[in-house]
């Protein structure tokens, strides 16, 4: 998925001349199914065909051997070139223009579109919210309404307070003239709210008493590699998540698969965890490694990490541990599945959020529990970070809409959770809702948002 702004600069340049079609070859086996894969093309607004190949079929008869994978096929159909990895649209645009050159004065070329209609999702309060956080000290929710590329206040009732971002784009200013690009991750400091803006890869701050918008981190461009240094001038890869410890902005850097820190007094910028490399190795902050940080939780003097391309848990020392990170649920990149228990016996599939409850005890040594959207699963579990022990806590496992008592109750692809109270915010991301958990009762219901 992050290779997609790049397609679209290349179908955009030569609309008539490049055909694009994707083709889903499926790691985890939530990503198998047609109507997931139907979904996911729509939260992310592609407008090009996608075969599914759930049986990797396609994979091997082209012979690819990495995600993600760029192969380029001639007008007679003959496979001419493939590039593994990620690119940049201004290294191959030229590539492809001395192609189409080449293919036009041999007479090959024939210039017309796809005759394609995308489909779209019926329209409501809500479009793929991506996180939600709630706000027990001033009684509001908070939903980054990732679809709609905006940012709603809501009270506990579902009341809108306000609505901050007037559509897709990277502009700054009052509520209605702000503009994000798939906001997912949310912090709070005070008044200040801090977003983490996904698609324009920045971090962006709204002031609340008037809802202003302020870019704090990034350049709107997308990093090939993050850079320490004062923060608007760093472009960043792929922001997902945030958190606040201390005054620090810790950061889930999705796109380079690290953990950065932002301290908003001074606007630097710097690593806190992780190589770079894309894999699950525990040890010193410098050298450990993750895969595609999705979500972010603080406690108990520590960082938790929603690992999401590894199915894990890690936890990473805060300032003043033993400055490691440490993994309490999860084997590899190719270790998931759906499993409940205890340590090296669990099993998640791609979690995308992770949210702490401190114990009764509120000391900095309290373990205090951790709950898990277990996406992929369609599930949310709760993590008991001593004893490593994990049981689902709501959610049968299929994808649904239905309210009700703990696993009698169905999720689609949670992205995100926050707790207020007794009282867990689920961001419901394929079915456009928040849902809420009353965590004495396990009950499970869904919040009727309105005052639009």
């Amino acid at each position: 998925m992050h290779v997609l702004p790049q397609l679209r600069k290349l179908e955009q340049a030569f609309p008539a001349e490049l055909v694009v079609v994707g083709v889903h070859s499926p790691k985890f086996s939530g990503e198998h199914p047609t109507p997931n894969l139907r979904k996911a093309v729509l939260r992310l607004g592609m407008k090009h065909p996608v075969v599914n190949d759930p049986d990797m079929r396609l994979w091997s008869e082209y012979g690819i051997r990495a995600w993600p994978t760029l192969v380029l096929v001639d007008p007679e159909g003959r496979v001419i070139g493939s590039h593994e990895g990620e690119f940049r649209f201004e290294e191959l645009r030229p590539l492809i223009a001395d192609m189409l050159s080449e293919f036009d004065a041999k007479g090959l070329l024939r210039r017309q579109q796809l005759p394609v209609r995308p489909e779209r999702e019926p329209d409501g309060p809500l479009r793929f919210p991506g996180k939600v956080l709630a706000d027990p000290a001033s009684a509001r929710i908070i939903v980054a309404d990732s679809g709609h590329d905006r940012i709603l206040v809501i009270s506990m009732d579902g009341t809108v307070q306000q609505v901050i971002g007037g559509g897709k784009g990277f502009r700054d200013g009052d509520p209605a003239v702000a503009a994000f690009d798939t906001p997912l991750g949310l912090a709070m400091d005070g008044e200040q709210l801090y977003v983490a803006d996904s698609g324009n890869h920045s971090i962006r701050r709204i002031d609340l008493a008037d809802g202003r918008v302020s870019t704090v981190a990034g350049t709107g461009e997308q990093a090939r590699r993050v850079k320490e240094g004062p923060a608007l001038e760093s472009p960043l890869s792929s922001p997902w998540d945030l958190a606040f410890h201390e005054g620090v902005l810790y950061i889930a850097m999705a796109g380079s698969h690290q953990v950065w820190s932002l301290q908003p007094r001074s606007g630097q910028l710097a690593r806190y965890a992780g190589s770079g490399r894309e894999a699950l190795v525990d040890g010193p902050l410098s050298r450990a490694t993750f895969a595609q940080p999705s979500g972010l939780a603080t406690g108990s003097g520590r960082l938790f990490v929603a690992d999401s391309e590894s199915s894990s848990i890690r936890e990473v020392d805060l300032p003043g541990g033993t400055d490691r990170v440490r993994t309490l649920v999860g084997l590899g990149l190719f270790d998931f599945g759906d499993r409940d228990g205890v340590g090296d016996q669990v099993r998640l599939q791609h979690p995308l959020d992770v949210c702490y409850q401190p114990s009764r005890g509120g000391g900095i040594q309290d373990e205090g529990l951790l709950y898990i959207a277990d996406s992929y699963n369609h599930k949310i579990k709760l993590l008991d970070p001593a004893s490593r022990r994990v049981v689902t806590l709501a959610g049968s496992g299929a994808a649904g809409t239905a309210d009700g008592r703990g696993t009698a109750a169905s999720f689609w692809e949670p992205g995100g959770i926050g707790l207020a109270g007794r009282r867990l915010h689920v961001a419901d991301t394929n079915n456009h809702a928040v849902r809420m958990i009353d965590l004495d009762t396990e009950e499970v219901s869904t919040l009727t948002i309105s005052g639009f």
